[in-house]
């Protein structure tokens, strides 16, 4: 049974966040948080919280065997033995890899990226890992943007979404400003912006995907659902 109190409802949605809870208990929260934009506003703001955490994480380098495991958990290999599934199985419930996977699969996408972060220009290079809201463990889409301030949003998922609806990519610096669209996107397929079209791009600055109706949104903000989030980090400098 979800809580009425707002405090018993956002600790909750905070345990949920964490991975902390168990089904079905997951599941009625998952629920409230997609059709509840109240609860949504709430689990994104524990996942800005985490997100802050795990930017105070120290780098490190994995070794081969968690290399390997990050991979399967994460789908990167097409054919994986029955132990290893395990293994994988066992990394992804845990709350603790939860509370810190934002950070983890930032690592690991660093070291999985093209070169594009590693461009001759002289300016900064960003990357933003997009993930489910409340879900810390499933990312979903990888910004970056090279030292040109071109920005590339690759797919990691090939989500199916009805056909009477649009997904459209939005990013947000200043609250007080609002979201600015940057356009619609075809799920499972990237796409290129040029600085240009992006402008200036600074770490902390948020991104995100929302379900909108066919064409976008009628409105200068998100109407719909978000479906997959994340923030800026400042991946080199010159």
């Amino acid at each position: 049974m979800i809580p009425q109190a707002p405090e018993q409802r956002g600790a909750l949605i905070g345990e949920y966040v964490l991975g902390l809870l168990e089904e079905p208990e997951a599941t009625e929260v998952r629920e409230l948080i997609e059709h509840d934009r109240d609860a949504a506003s709430m689990a994104l703001e524990w996942e800005r919280h985490l997100l802050d955490l795990a930017d105070a994480l120290p780098a490190q380098t994995p070794s081969p065997a968690l290399w390997q495991r990050l991979q399967q958990s994460l789908g990167w290999q097409s054919s994986v033995d029955q132990a290893d599934s395990s293994l994988a199985r066992w990394w992804n419930s845990l709350g603790l890899w939860r509370l810190t996977s934002a950070g983890l699969a930032l690592l690991v996408l660093l070291s999985w990226l093209p070169g594009v972060l590693r461009d001759s220009a002289s300016g900064p290079s960003y990357t933003a890992v997009l993930q489910v809201p409340g879900e810390s463990a499933r990312p979903g889409w990888v910004i970056t943007v090279d030292a040109s301030g071109t920005l590339h949003l690759e797919s990691l998922v090939a989500d199916q979404i009805p056909p009477d609806n649009s997904v459209q990519f939005w990013t947000l610096i200043d609250p007080k400003d609002g979201p600015r669209s940057l356009g619609l996107i075809e799920p499972g397929k990237g796409v290129t912006l040029s600085a240009e079209q992006i402008g200036a791009v600074q770490a902390g600055q948020l991104f995100e995907l929302t379900l909108e109706p066919k064409g976008g949104s009628p409105l200068n903000r998100p109407t719909g659902p978000v479906l997959y989030i994340g923030r800026a980090v400042l991946t080199a400098s010159n």
